[in-house]
This record gives structure tokens, sequence and C-alpha cells, in this order.
């Protein structure tokens, strides 16, 4: 009976048995398929064979001429014969599993090194993008695969955790190649002083990316300090109309939990008891949100620093307008001139912005009219490239009108995006990204674009909470 179940199995398991082994007994059969099918899936002959002798081998010898002995011993043993074999295969099983996940990994590598040569292009046709951008895209894309479907506060997947950690650092790993050449002084032993160059990481990656990584771990940190909450939440519905007109006064375009049904339908709603929430659930939402906030801030700063270094296509300059008036209009533009003492802040409230799409136009608009009257601050000179211009605006006159207009319209660009933080890219810093060719700004600028995306996310949740608690607390007055 056992023997019947024991060739069952190993046909099972893909192994068929050798017609040398089907003249043997039964109790010779069943051990010799163990023995076969482990030395077949481990693909060496010492550890298959050092298993077997360790587990139910009674002989002192380790050599494969020994086996027909050790068979006759475990046929001699039929109890500890199966339980053998199931050990024995059980192990092995363990040992695939550990050679898949590596195989896995391998593939996985071999994946993205492919992608990174082929620029994106899987026809071979040498038409893909350059790495810097294969590499800000595969960033990019890997933080909408790891948190695009995470909208809850929440402690993250662990394999989707794992796999942000494990992609992540194979995507930085380029940083460690991307050095600059530095001189400095050594002694020698018989006192003679000599300079010689080293290599050290470039100072923009050896400033910012250890930063970015730090608010990468402090992110991860606050969604995992939700592990027991006192809030949940449901997959649809609506809580309150009553904030449409909150959250547009406060400056921002998000609405919290507003007629999910209709707007946003898939985003689950935040519940909390009749009561409200606990003075201990209260404080820790305010304190995370805090942290998160300032995390947004300082990746958000990052950010801007690179954006700020990149260079500016030519593609982008040779399709300024000609005037700066006809890019703002006649009122902002008014403004702008005449007013002695301009507040950005006290023009944009005067725009009163109602949407996110106006206030992206406005930025698209206002940055355009302020390279415009900068390149025409520097139009003495017969180039008019951006280099050309960064170089010259230190020598250029900071009465002339150009460069007062120009140096406004930066302070009301800044005010603008400070006002709205969740304000995306403007078209000046998407062609930037799009034509750059420096990898390390490349990286910079796509994680610190992520995280800032994330802890914007977190604070918003957050938000999201705290408001349906002050609902609930309202409610028992």
């Amino acid at each position: 009976m056992d023997n019947s179940l024991n060739s069952d199995e190993s046909y099972d398991l893909g192994y068929l048995p050798s017609p040398s082994s089907m003249d043997q007994s039964a109790a010779e059969t069943s051990t010799m398929s163990s023995d076969s099918f482990l030395y077949r899936r481990t693909n060496s002959n010492a550890s298959a064979f050092s298993e077997s002798a360790g587990d139910s081998s009674y002989s002192g010898e380790a050599s494969p001429s020994c086996w027909p002995n050790v068979k006759s011993t475990l046929s001699n043993q039929a109890v500890l014969s199966r339980l053998g074999m199931k050990k024995r295969m059980n192990f092995t099983d363990d040992k695939l599993e550990d050679h898949e996940a590596v195989d896995s990994e391998l593939e996985l590598m071999k994946e993205r090194f492919a992608k990174l040569l082929l620029g994106e292009d899987m026809s071979g046709s040498g038409k893909g993008v350059c790495t810097a951008v294969t590499i800000s895209n595969s960033i990019t894309n890997l933080y909408a695969t790891v948190f695009g479907a995470n909208l809850r506060l929440e402690p993250l997947n662990p394999e989707k955790k794992a796999m942000w950690k494990r992609e992540m650092d194979c995507l930085l790993s380029v940083c460690d190649y991307i050095v600059e050449l530095t001189p400095v002084s050594q002694t020698l032993p018989n006192g003679t002083s000599v300079e010689m160059m080293i290599s050290r990481p470039r100072s923009d990656i050896y400033i910012n990316l250890p930063a970015l990584q730090k608010l990468d771990a402090m992110l991860i940190e606050v969604l995992d300090s939700f592990q027991d909450t006192e809030f949940w939440y449901a997959e649809q519905g609506s809580i309150s109309s009553k904030s449409t007109s909150s959250a547009s006064a406060s400056g921002s375009f998000r609405r919290i939990s507003v007629q999910r049904n209709e707007e946003k339908w898939w985003v689950p709603v935040p519940c909390v008891h009749p009561g409200g929430l606990s003075e201990k659930s209260r404080k820790h939402l305010r304190h995370k949100r805090d942290s998160s906030s300032q995390i947004h801030k300082a990746a958000m700063a990052i950010n801007s620093s690179i954006l700020s270094e990149m260079e500016i296509p030519e593609s982008y300059m040779a399709g300024l307008p000609k005037s700066g008036k006809a890019c703002l209009g006649d009122s902002i533009y008014r403004y702008m001139c005449t007013s002695e003492k301009f507040s950005p802040e006290y023009l944009l409230d005067c725009l009163n912005i109602a949407s996110e799409h106006e206030a992206l136009d406005l930025a698209d608009r206002v940055e355009s009219s302020m390279y415009t009257w900068r390149r025409k601050a520097c139009m003495s000179n017969s180039k008019t490239s951006w280099v050309m211009v960064k170089d010259l605006m230190s020598e250029t006159d900071k009465n002339d009108k150009n460069h007062v207009l120009a140096e406004r319209a930066e302070s009301l660009l800044f005010s603008l995006k400070q006002r709205y933080p969740e304000l995306s890219q403007t078209s000046l810093d998407t062609c930037k990204i799009q034509y750059n060719k420096d990898v390390g700004q490349a990286v910079l600028e796509s994680y610190s674009r992520v995280l800032e995306s994330f802890a914007y996310n977190i604070v918003a949740w957050i938000e999201d909470v705290i408001h349906v608690d002050r609902s609930m607390r309202n409610q028992d007055h």
C-alpha cells in the first residue's frame, strides 16, 4: 500500500522511474525513486549525496560507489524510509523556492538592464530615449506600481515594501559611479607636500541623495505607525458636502471627503465611531501630519533646486513669445508695471483662482513672461541661448525695466507654487525633464518628485480623518 502511494507521488512530481529500478524490490524502488529525484533537482552530486547519506545512511564511506549499500540499509528500515523521503523532499522544495526567488530577481534585473539599454524602445531600432529619461521614468513607474493603489493610512504591504526597497536600491546604484575629481594635499614620508586628485561623489548627489533616502524611510515609518487605529475605511459613500467652501477658501483644490460617489468614487472614505477619536489618537494624527508636512516641504525644496539647475532646452527658449505682456494679459501686466510696492500675494487674492487648471495655466504664463523679460534684458548679446542668458544675468542693470519685471514674475510664480503645493509640473519643468541628459539630476529629480507626492498624499489622508473626526464630534454637541 505504501509502495503504490510512493509511486503515485513520484509520478505527480514529474519523476518517471528508470527501467532498471523497476526490476528492484518494492522497497528498493521506493528508495531509489526518492534518491534519484533529489539528485536530479539539486544539480549537484556532492550536495545530493551528502543529504541522503546524512539523513538515512549508516555507511561510513561517502562516495557514489556506496549507493547500493545505502539502498540496502534503507530497505531494512521501512518506516524510516518513508519519513526520510518526506524530509528530503521538503528540504528540496525549500531549496527550489530559494532558487526560484533568486531566478525571479535575476530576471527582473535583466529586464531593467534591457530597458535601460534600449531606452524603452522594444523594437531595438535605436529610437528610444536617453539613459537619464529612462531612469526617471523607471522611478516614476515604480512609485505608481507600489503606492498607486495605496489610498489609506495603513502600513504598506510587506511585499510591496520589499519591492520598493529592492528596486530603488538598484536604480539608485548608478549614483555610486557618478563622481568628480578634487585636489587634495598629501604629505609624503620624507616631508614633501604634494597635490593629488581623488574621486568623490558629485556634490549635488553627495548632499541630496542621503537626505532623500532619509525622507523616504521617514515616510514609510509614518505609514507603519498606523497599525492599530480607531478609524476604518468605507469603500464608497460621501461624508459631508459642507467642506467644499472651506476647502477652496484655504487655497487648496483638494475636496476633503466630498461627494465621493460622484467625484473619485473609488477613493475609500474614513469612518470613526460616533463619539469621535480619543485624545491620544488625535494627538498622534496631528503629530504625523506635521511631520509629513515638513517632509513634503523638504522634498519640494530639493526638487525645485534640482529643476533650477537643469538646463533649459533650446526648443523652449525658441518658443517664447516676443512680449511678456502678451503672456500675462493687460490686467496683470498693468499691476506689475505700475505698482511701486509689488505684492504677489495681493495679486493672487485679486485673481480669485478657482481651479487647479487655472492656477497651472497662470504658472505657465508667468514663467514664460519671466524668461521673455530675462532674454530681453540680455538682448545686447548676439547669443540668446539660456546658457548665455544665465551668464549675463549678473551683469544686467538691476534698474532695467525688463529685469525688474522678470524679478516680479519670479516672485509671483514662487508665491503661486507655495499657495498651491499640489500644483502639477509646469510646461518648462516637463520640458526640462524630457530633454535632460544628466543621469544624476534625473535620479534626484524623480526621487524627490515621488517623495513629494507621497508626503502630500499622507498629509491629505490624515486631514481626511481629522475632518471626519471633527464632523462626528460636532454632531454630538
